[in-house]
């Protein structure tokens, strides 16, 4: 596929009007698969590191992504793509988009299903590790409600027990006791499951669960969704967002610009 046919791929996934360059260097990596210029908007594909079409549409795609993610970003942040986290979450939701429309336009498959082994072994996993530590979280759950129970009758503090007999961070015993008071479906995994906790309006809740349960979508899609329907929910607009950011940022130079008082005068006495 030359440089021409990629970029085509690439709009033809997703328009974009800023417009980028798309170079294949011929040579083979250990370290990265291709890398995105923010500054210049070029594209750069190890091609010899892939074996199959597949796997170069695969990597070029996820450089896109940085150029879209790159170009929206910087409408209100010129430092974006320089000096700052990248693989965020929206990143990742926004490429789980994008392979998706990929695959569905016939540019991409995973392929996973045409191999038997592995189609078993998915099966395997899904079945026998997935749904089954699901269900013992749930069963885990349970026994901490009775544990705290336990202890609050006996004038026994929880949180000691949980600290220093069970020796679980008190925030993942929150977690596995929600999870098992919530309902969830085991099929999707304890960590899914913990996402899906979270969402507190029953029907929400299970719209989120759906969305796990048809899969094709990854967990930072499906959390990115949710964040942007609690945003919408809440009659959140650009600017305001953009204000809440502006206050938070206020905040945390103040108190560095306190702390960075206290390190130059502590610094001075010694």
């Amino acid at each position: 596929m030359t440089n021409e046919k990629i970029k085509e791929m690439l709009l033809e996934i997703l328009p974009c009007e800023i417009d980028f360059t798309v170079i294949q260097t011929g040579k083979e990596s250990k370290r990265v698969n291709g890398f995105y210029k923010p500054d210049t908007h070029e594209i750069y594909l190890h091609n010899l590191n892939f074996k199959s079409e597949n796997e170069l549409v695969y990597t070029a795609v996820h450089e896109y992504t940085h150029h879209l993610m790159t170009i929206k970003k910087q409408e209100t942040d010129p430092t974006y793509g320089n000096a700052c986290k990248v693989h965020t979450q929206e990143f990742w939701a926004k490429f789980g988009d994008l392979i998706e429309i990929a695959e569905k336009k016939g540019y991409y498959s995973i392929g996973w299903e045409n191999n038997q082994e592995l189609k078993e072994l998915t099966e395997d996993i899904k079945t026998n590790y997935l749904a089954k530590n699901g269900e013992l979280m749930q069963e885990f759950g349970k026994k901490l409600a009775r544990v705290w129970e336990l202890c609050k009758e006996a004038n026994i503090r929880y949180e000691d027990y949980i600290d220093r007999v069970l020796c679980i961070p008190r925030n993942t015993a929150k977690d596995i006791r929600k999870v098992s008071a919530s309902g969830v479906n085991p099929a999707i995994g304890f960590e899914n499951m913990k996402v899906v906790a979270s969402v507190k309006k029953p029907d929400a809740r299970a719209a989120v669960e759906q969305e796990f349960m048809n899969g094709g979508k990854s967990p930072a899609s499906v959390r990115e969704m949710m964040k942007m329907q609690a945003a919408k929910a809440r009659g959140e607009d650009p600017k305001t967002k953009l204000e809440r950011e502006k206050n938070r940022l206020e905040k945390t130079i103040a108190q560095l610009t306190q702390r960075l008082e206290y390190v130059e005068e502590s610094l001075a006495n010694l």
